[in-house]
């Protein structure tokens, strides 16, 4: 019998992808930006990455490059607070691979502050980076889909937390209600431009940087807490947002995917 509790080996690419180009925001480092990114390379899409972190996000380039030496593989810096530089990461992905059919929208910023303590900055830096950018990346987005009249995909990494009530979370978890709803509403907007938006909304994935900023024994306990015992590996995440990615998933769009036992 499959032990859920295990996770399981990397599932082999299966080339769902193949002649795509994709971008993914904040893709350096361990978490699951930088694991969508090997994803969708070994479903056979060409891949630009995206982060603010430019010494990470070039490591993050090379390793990439390394691990797939058939494919493109190419790195924009681009804060997502900034409008002109998200408009100016279209516009060089374009340039640096010829053009665009998915984007993931992956950057986002989290915290653990009870709301009677919260300041003014805490939630405007939260709701910003993982709301804003979301909107500001989607807008950039469905701007050159339009012009371009080839169509795409948008998947945005939303949270259970949308769902969810958690201590000290208010502000992520009200950025990403926001990202869900975002989702609905330009997923209806985007079909005449021949653009399918969804997201994924994952309850937790493990990983080094996570465990670097985040209490180890909070980690514990919400891990214990899910169907399997276990987190998911950022792979895992990384696996359906390349589905939702892939003609799998033509018919659906406005969607949100748990990947998660315990939705609410």
């Amino acid at each position: 019998m499959t032990d859920l509790s295990i996770a399981p080996e990397i599932t082999p690419g299966h080339n769902l992808l193949a002649g795509k180009v994709a971008v993914v925001t904040a893709a350096a480092g361990t978490g699951i930006g930088s694991a969508t990114a090997r994803r969708l390379l070994s479903e056979g899409a060409d891949v630009v990455v995206s982060d603010w972190h430019e010494r990470r996000l070039k490591e993050t380039e090379e390793a990439l490059q390394a691990e797939f030496p058939d494919r493109r593989v190419a790195s924009v810096p681009c804060d997502v607070s900034s409008t002109e530089q998200v408009n100016q990461l279209i516009a060089q992905a374009v340039s640096a691979l010829g053009r665009i059919d998915i984007i993931v929208n992956n950057a986002g910023l989290g915290g653990e502050t009870p709301v009677v303590d919260m300041t003014d900055e805490q939630w405007d830096k939260v709701i910003d980076i993982t709301l804003n950018g979301t909107f500001r990346a989607t807008r950039a987005a469905l701007a050159y889909f339009r012009e371009a009249g080839h169509g795409g995909v948008i998947v945005n990494n939303a949270s259970v937390l949308g769902w969810r009530a958690q201590h000290g979370q208010a502000h992520y978890a009200a950025a990403k209600a926001g990202v869900m709803a975002l989702t609905r509403c330009s997923a209806v907007e985007a079909a005449e431009y021949g653009v399918r938006i969804n997201a994924v909304a994952p309850s937790i994935a493990r990983h080094a940087f996570l465990d670097k900023v985040t209490s180890g024994d909070l980690l514990d306990r919400l891990a214990a807490g899910e169907a399997f015992g276990r987190a998911a590996e950022p792979w895992e995440i990384a696996a359906t947002i390349a589905m939702l990615a892939s003609d799998y998933t033509s018919y659906l769009t406005g969607e949100v995917v748990s990947i998660s036992s315990q939705r609410a």
